[in-house]
């Protein structure tokens, strides 16, 4: 593929993003930061890698009245990851997690490029029937996630590599709205 055809249709998919989605998984971290809640982030591949960026800005870049967000990356604990896949099966590697750690308020984000991989739709359903909160993050259409949670942000492209990179896009996005919605807060 030529470097301009793919800058161009990076450029048509960041247009099209759904802002009013972003604004509203924003309002859910922020409701959870001002609660003292917990947000647990999960996904498979280079969803988890996001995850795992997304729990390490929220946790060290985003204050709360002098206090940072619990946020925690279920990607990021190998022993208890493989121990879920080996004795639970892998399809359960995040939603056995939650069922410890969740509680009625926190936030879930799950992201999944397809938003068909069955390990985060299950872990969906466990945060839900919790009382958490949750924020899908894909593309491709939004597969079966994105009927699942209160706030689906959909990447409107059909190719991984482009959704993969709007990911990490709208991770920072959403830390640097947070930021600025917080220290409004503060001000205020």
């Amino acid at each position: 593929m030529l470097l301009e055809q793919y800058i161009a249709e990076s450029v048509d998919w960041l247009k099209g993003l759904p802002l009013q989605h972003v604004r509203a998984a924003v309002d859910l971290l922020y409701q959870a930061a001002m609660q003292g809640r917990s947000i647990y982030l999960f996904g498979n591949g280079g969803s988890a890698s996001t995850a795992s960026h997304f729990a390490c800005d929220l946790g060290k870049n985003t204050y709360v009245n002098g206090t940072r967000l619990r946020a925690v990356a279920l990607t990021d604990n190998m022993a208890m990851f493989s121990a879920y896949a080996n004795d639970e099966g892998y399809e359960n590697v995040f939603s056995e997690q939650l069922r410890t750690l969740v509680v009625p308020g926190d936030v879930a984000v799950a992201i999944s490029g397809s938003g068909n991989s069955r390990n985060v739709l299950a872990a969906v359903e466990v945060a839900r029937s919790a009382g958490a909160l949750t924020i899908g993050i894909t593309g491709m259409g939004g597969g079966k996630l994105a009927g699942l949670v209160e706030v689906a942000v959909v990447v409107p492209s059909d190719r991984m590599d482009q959704i993969e990179d709007a990911h990490l896009l709208l991770e920072h996005l959403m830390c640097e709205a947070l930021r600025e919605r917080v220290d409004i807060a503060e001000l205020g």
